[in-house]
């Protein structure tokens, strides 16, 4: 057991997290990043070839510029640059290392770990969202051919392919494994593609649809998965499909539970927003901070790396003002 007493442990080495690192570090705060995975992990765990909606400017923590030729980054420019800034500012971090539990005693907190536990006074939870996905909770979604992550193009390509959603996600990998050769459906419970997908591939994903090089059902529900085809409900009637697999492109969730188990109180309008200070960003708990994507609940549209880079200066200036 570690005896020692940080002034801050911050939950999550994504740039959210890193931006309250580098926070505490320029106000001489003693602090320690725990992160479950590598650096910037939601990211590292993106398709290989996303292309951010940001521009580099936008994506910059620490006042380090972010070089692009391009005007939009890629994955692989963004885990360059957030490499660079681990490397500028030397973080006290511990990868591949998940905070478990919090509990408070007193003023201070323990925060443990498979590995440790950890005391200090104050705690930053910013972990975003990437990693729990939302569950369509029907027949066959534990198939070996169903996932729920997308990461490139080729192991589909010549394959009867159905993905599920008509966010950014589900439109990036609908047009790369219908250019890689896949035969693409597309099941949305909406009647359009979702206004928020990247102003580039909106208009390719319609003109593609419209054409008949992919096929999309609208206003429809995947109602059961087998090894070889899939049940749809359309307006139209029920129908089944062949396939081969299935991207359930549903989207995903904060860590409620983790969130909950701290003694942080969720809004019961089906949102899940965690209660916090707008202005400071503590929670019902004093002295344990919510930033970045977190502090959205199941609104994970609402908050982001570009308008949420703030919330590190706004911890932290409240920390050392107390």
């Amino acid at each position: 057991m570690t005896e020692k007493t940080y002034d801050i442990i911050i939950i999550g080495g994504g740039p959210i997290g890193l931006a309250c690192a580098i926070a505490a570090q320029q106000k001489g705060l003693d602090y320690l990043i725990l992160e479950k995975g590598s650096l910037v992990n939601s990211i590292f765990h993106y398709p290989l070839y996303m292309t951010f909606f940001s521009t580099a400017e936008r994506l910059e923590i620490g006042a380090i510029p972010f070089n692009c030729i391009a005007p939009k980054p890629g994955r692989q420019e963004a885990l360059e640059y957030y490499r660079n800034i681990h490397r500028y500012f030397n973080f006290n971090i511990q990868l591949f290392e998940k905070a478990d539990r919090i509990t408070k005693t007193g003023s201070l907190f323990q925060v443990t770990t498979a590995k440790s536990e950890y005391t200090t006074r104050k705690v930053i939870i910013a972990t975003g969202f990437y990693d729990i996905p939302l569950l369509m909770e029907i027949p066959g979604e534990n198939l070996p051919k169903v996932a729920h992550y997308y990461k490139e193009s080729h192991e589909y390509a010549f394959r009867k392919i159905l993905i599920v959603g008509a966010n950014n996600s589900s439109v990036d990998a609908a047009l790369e494994c219908w250019r890689k050769g896949a035969e693409v459906i597309m099941v949305i419970r909406k009647n359009e593609i979702n206004n928020r997908v990247k102003y580039w591939a909106k208009p390719d994903i319609e003109n593609r649809i419209a054409e008949g090089s992919i096929t999309a059902y609208f206003e429809s529900n995947v109602t059961e998965i087998r090894d070889t085809e899939v049940d749809i409900a359309t307006p139209n009637g029920p129908i089944t499909v062949a396939n081969d697999v299935v991207l359930a492109l549903t989207g995903y969730r904060p860590d409620l539970d983790f969130l909950t188990q701290s003694g942080i109180t969720l809004s019961a309008d089906g949102k899940c927003v965690p209660e916090y200070n707008p202005e400071t960003m503590e929670t019902n708990v004093p002295g344990l901070y919510l930033a970045g994507v977190v502090c959205g609940g199941l609104e994970t549209q609402k908050w982001y790396i570009e308008n949420s880079r703030v919330h590190a200066d706004m911890i932290i200036d409240h920390i050392t003002a107390i």
